[in-house]
């Protein structure tokens, strides 16, 4: 049996051939190692994370997350919920708030959930994977699991939005959230505690509304981890790790500037960190290669 098991909701996002199927592959890995177990709640849906809040009125937005959570309990009774991309994370988290405070929402939530014979009791708890690892294993055991310290690299720790507004981590600064930092101290790499840019917005969807906005906020992002000496940026974020990562060309083209800045998910360090190849941690999903990763990976 398992040390710690959960029932997991993965996302569209991580799907294969989606734009985060890296970060599965390298939370498969990682949850491998610290023996985490994950059940994938049967026949679930999007979170309507971008449609919902774009056209989507309150009941089918909370109904398609509650759905998830009804799934869940039904199939995975008494494990708390965990999700590794933040905005399915927020999503499936402010339903279930909602959901408590707003009596008349839940009844009309659950006639919508009948017609699928389904039942939200809604005292499942929604987590994310960074509460597993900071709450439930702890840094000093992940600490204590490294096989290849990531001696040598300088990680900016980027938290972004989603999972740090409005919910956030327990015990942790809205304005300097430290976990991603103590993380990477923890697996043997040097944390960047004065990279000022760590909670702000790489744009989001303005990618493909207002693109020149959302790159001037990445340029911004990605410069500031260049002037902090930073080898790499960690992220948690699914949507942050693509945008920051995928339009470097353009921002290059459009400021005039040469960035090549890698931007990995803490499941790809620690899974490095625990001694696992380059393929097993994902980093052959790179737009922009990790070099100094796979360096450590290969040895």
């Amino acid at each position: 049996m398992a040390k710690h098991e959960y029932s997991y909701y993965p996302g569209c996002s991580s799907q294969t051939g989606a734009t985060s199927s890296n970060l599965m592959r390298s939370v498969d890995t990682m949850c491998e190692e610290l023996d985490v177990k994950l059940n994938t709640i049967p026949d679930w849906n999007c979170c309507s994370a971008s449609i919902g809040y774009g056209s989507g009125s309150v009941l089918p937005r909370m109904s398609l997350s509650a759905r998830n959570i009804a799934l869940s309990e039904e199939h995975n009774p008494n494990q708390d919920i965990v999700a590794t991309c933040a905005a399915c994370w927020l999503s499936t988290k402010e339903a279930s708030e909602r959901l408590h405070e707003d009596e008349s929402l839940f009844k009309d939530v659950n006639t919508a959930l009948a017609e699928a014979n389904l039942k939200l009791t809604n005292k499942t708890p929604i987590r994310h994977m960074a509460e597993v690892l900071i709450e439930d294993i702890g840094y000093d055991a992940l600490a204590a699991g490294v096989k290849k310290p990531l001696e040598g690299i300088k990680i900016a720790g980027y938290v972004g939005c989603q999972t740090n507004r409005p919910f956030g981590i327990d015990g942790e600064s809205f304005e300097n959230p430290k976990y991603l930092d103590k993380l990477v101290d923890s697996l043997g790499g040097e944390s960047i505690g004065t990279y000022e840019k760590k909670v702000q917005c790489c744009g989001g969807a303005l990618a493909f509304s207002e693109p020149e906005k959302s790159q001037e906020m990445i340029h911004g992002i990605i410069e500031a981890a260049y002037d902090n000496g930073a080898d790499m940026i960690v992220t948690p974020c699914p949507l942050c790790q693509a945008n920051v990562e995928i339009y470097q060309d353009e921002i290059n083209a459009k400021f005039n500037s040469k960035f090549e800045m890698p931007v990995v998910y803490y499941s790809q360090l620690i899974s490095v960190a625990y001694g696992r190849n380059a393929k097993d941690s994902a980093l052959d999903g790179q737009l922009i290669a990790a070099k100094k990763l796979e360096e450590i990976a290969a040895k």
